[in-house]
C-alpha cells in the first residue's frame, strides 16, 4: 500500500468477526456471493440461480446454486425480496463484504487531476468554506450522491474584532479573519454597558491581538490580564474576554459547519412509493442535521475511510442508505473535519472509497 492508497475501516463488525464469517464460506459458496454482491451494487436488481449458472466460471446447476444460497440466507448474508425472485444482499452481507472482499483500487492520474481542478483550483486565498463547498460539490458530481463535508471552525488569524450593541443587555460580536471570512456571536453584555466601553474593546483586540490565531489571542490575553486590568475598566475587560471565549470555545468544540450539496442525486434510484419515502426522512434527517453532525463527528477519531451501512447507525435505518466518509487534517496533523458520501447501500465502494479518501487527503493539503 502506497502513502496515498486509502486506508479502509470498517464501523461493525469487527474485522475478526466478517473473518470468521469469510471463513465459514467455501471457494464457490464465496463466488455466488460475490456475484450477488456485484450485480446489486451495479443493477439494484436481485440475482436469480438460473442467471447465476450462465456467469459462474466454476459449473454448477441452478439446483446446487439453491442449495448454495439456501446456506448464505441461513448466515444472514442474502434474502429473497419476492417468492420466486433471486437473491439480495442483507446489510450484514454487504458489512462482510465491505470488510473482506472489497477489492478497492487507486485513482488513476486523470481522476486525481480531475479532482484537483475541482477543488483545489483557486483554493488558496479563498475563504475555507468556500473551497469545502466545492469539495462537497464535486464528491456529489462524482459519485452521484450527496457530498457532505462537516467541518470545523478553523482557527483563523484575526484581522478585526466590532462590538455592537442589539439590547441593552446583548451585544453582538464581529469577528474578521484574514481570510475574508466573516463570524457573528451574539454576548449577553452588563446591563449600563456604555457604546464607549464596547467601542474600547474593539480597540484594545485589534491593537494587540490582530494577526494572531484565536488560540494565541486567548494564551496572549491570560498573560496580559494585569496589563488589561490596568488599561481598562472592568466592564471593558470582562467585554475582551467574553467577546474572544466566544469563538474559543467554540472552536475547541465539536465540528459544527455543515454543507451538503447534491441531495437530488438521492432521488435518481427510487423506484417505488416506499423508496420515496425513505429518501423523504433522510431528508428530514439531514434538514434538522443534528444527527449528521453527530455521525460525522464520531467518524473523526479513527483513520482512513469508514463506511456506515444502513441501520448501523439510527440516521440510515429508516432510509436505507450508506455513508463512506473520511477524516481531514490539517498541516499540524489535528483532524479538522470530515467529508464523505451518502447514497443507497448500492455505493460503488470500490471507486468511492479511494475518491473520498484522496479528496481528504487533498483538502488537508489546502488547510493552512
Amino acid at each position: 500500500m502506497t502513502e496515498d492508497s486509502p486506508n479502509l475501516t470498517g464501523e461493525r463488525p469487527t474485522s475478526d468477526s466478517s473473518a470468521s464469517t469469510l471463513a465459514r464460506l467455501d471457494r464457490r459458496s464465496r463466488e455466488i456471493f460475490r456475484r450477488i454482491v456485484d450485480t446489486y451494487l451495479e443493477t439494484g436488481e436481485p440475482l436469480g440461480s438460473r442467471n447465476l449458472s450462465r456467469i459462474l466460471p466454476m459449473a454448477l446447476s441452478p439446483a446446487s446454486i439453491r442449495n448454495v444460497m439456501a446456506d448464505l440466507e441461513y448466515l444472514g448474508l442474502i434474502y429473497s425480496p419476492h417468492t420466486s425472485a433471486g437473491r439480495l444482499p442483507t446489510e450484514s452481507g454487504l458489512r462482510l463484504f465491505v470488510d473482506a472482499m472489497l477489492e478497492v483500487g487507486d485513482l488513476t492520474a486523470d481522476e486525481r487531476r480531475d479532482i484537483e481542478n475541482r477543488v483545489a483550483a483557486g483554493g488558496s486565498g479563498r475563504p475555507v468554506d468556500e473551497f469545502l463547498a466545492d469539495a462537497s460539490r464535486m464528491l456529489s458530481g462524482l459519485s452521484r450522491g450527496a457530498g457532505v463535508v462537516l467541518a470545523s471552525k478553523i482557527d483563523q488569524r484575526l484581522k478585526q474584532v466590532e462590538f455592537l450593541r442589539l439590547e441593552p443587555t446583548r451585544a453582538l460580536v464581529v469577528l474578521v479573519g484574514e481570510d475574508g471570512s466573516v463570524e457573528n456571536r451574539l454576548i449577553d453584555i452588563e446591563p449600563g454597558t456604555s457604546p464607549s466601553a464596547l467601542i474600547e474593546a474593539s480597540n484594545y483586540i485589534n491593537a494587540h491581538l490582530r494577526g494572531r490565531s484565536l488560540s494565541e489571542a486567548r494564551t496572549e490575553l491570560l498573560h496580559r490580564q494585569t496589563e488589561m486590568r490596568a488599561e481598562l475598566d472592568q466592564l471593558t475587560a470582562r467585554l475582551v474576554d467574553q467577546g474572544l471565549a466566544s469563538w474559543a470555545g467554540k472552536s475547541a468544540g465539536r465540528l459544527e459547519t455543515l454543507i451538503v450539496r447534491g441531495q437530488a442525486n438521492l432521488l435518481e434510484d427510487v423506484r417505488a412509493a416506499e423508496d420515496l419515502e425513505r429518501i423523504r426522512l433522510l431528508f428530514d434527517d439531514i434538514e434538522t442535521q443534528r444527527e449528521l453532525v453527530e455521525l460525522l463527528g464520531s467518524a473523526e477519531a479513527g483513520d482512513g475511510v469508514r463506511i456506515f451501512i444502513g441501520s448501523e447507525n439510527k440516521l440510515f435505518s429508516l432510509s436505507g442508505s450508506s455513508l463512506v466518509v473520511s477524516p481531514y487534517r490539517d498541516q499540524e496533523n489535528r483532524v479538522v473535519g470530515v467529508l464523505g458520501v451518502i447514497g443507497p447501500t448500492r455505493l460503488n465502494y470500490a471507486r468511492i472509497v479511494p475518491m473520498v479518501d484522496y479528496t481528504a487527503k487533498l483538502v488537508g493539503r489546502l488547510i493552512r
